[in-house]
């Protein structure tokens, strides 16, 4: 093993350590996936991930003044891009992200919108629909997008299935961002002063409110699920788990009161989703 394959090798190890501490959810998913597939969604979530720490917090509480977090979101922008065009970085979550962006095709006018989004976490505290449709396309549908690209790298779609999958792709990057929103509805306003939903107001949430968004959330989950067949067998699985632990939750958000939204946050247990992934298993043996 040369070097550079060393050092791609520990920076992916990394990489999969990232997804593997924050997100049991889409860790369990990206298990079922086919080893290279795992690994190059484990190197999306880290990257995603480490621009979400910047924006979230992590950065202020090591005691970066608003101007500094605003550099470090930038320099990390930076050296994205240049990673992507050399092939090597000396952050191991970008190396690993950059790897994985040569190897599928990911390009940096799908990286640009997140980094976009991104930045609009510093400054914008309260959404229009226009604002929020731009925040969702940036933050969580070119991720999905990015995942789809690792799909069907190897067999690529006709135009018209790249089409219809590039749009399920976006509603279900949409659909996992709306239900995070609905679930951290409290710490979103409470911990970091962002309303994202227009025109919801955390003091006059109800019943009708919470009811209108997880129709909408709805609609996103079935665009996508509609898409399922059209994805290479493992690629499938790993969306349908997915996709089933969201709708999981969207169910479980629908049934729990508004004003417990407004305190306590949802979620499914571990249990809960070891079984839904056993039954999408059991559903698609001998597929």
């Amino acid at each position: 093993m040369g070097r550079l394959d060393l050092y791609t090798t520990t920076s992916e190890r990394t990489a999969s350590l990232v997804i593997r501490e924050y997100s049991t959810s889409f860790g369990l998913a990206s298990r079922i996936l086919s080893s290279d597939s795992r690994q190059h969604i484990d190197n999306i979530y880290a990257l995603v991930r480490l621009a979400d720490e910047v924006v979230d917090g992590v950065a202020v509480e090591a005691g970066l003044a608003p101007t500094a977090v605003h550099h470090a979101l930038d320099e990390l922008e930076r050296e994205t891009y240049a990673a992507m065009a050399s092939g090597y970085s000396t952050n191991l979550i970008v190396h690993a992200f950059a790897h994985t962006a040569r190897a599928v095709g990911i390009t940096k006018d799908i990286v640009e919108p997140f980094y976009t989004s991104m930045r609009m976490d510093l400054s914008d505290r309260v959404y229009t629909q226009e604002s929020f449709e731009a925040y969702v396309y940036g933050s969580a549908e070119v991720v999905g997008l990015m995942c789809l690209a690792v799909f069907v790298r190897h067999n690529k779609p006709s135009a018209a299935d790249a089409h219809i999958l590039v749009a399920g792709a976006r509603a279900l990057g949409a659909a996992f961002q709306k239900v995070n929103f609905l679930r951290d509805l409290a710490a979103d306003v409470d911990g970091l002063g962002r309303s994202y939903f227009p025109g919801v107001n955390i003091a006059t949430f109800d019943e009708a409110d919470k009811k209108r968004l997880c129709d909408d959330i709805d609609v996103d989950l079935d665009h996508a699920f509609a898409t399922l067949p059209l994805l290479p067998l493992d690629a499938r699985r790993a969306v349908a788990l997915a996709h089933g632990l969201f709708a999981r939750l969207n169910s479980a958000i629908r049934a729990t009161p508004a004003e417990t939204l407004k305190s306590t946050r949802i979620r499914v247990s571990d249990v809960t989703k070891f079984v839904i992934a056993a039954r999408i298993m059991l559903s698609t043996r001998g597929h």
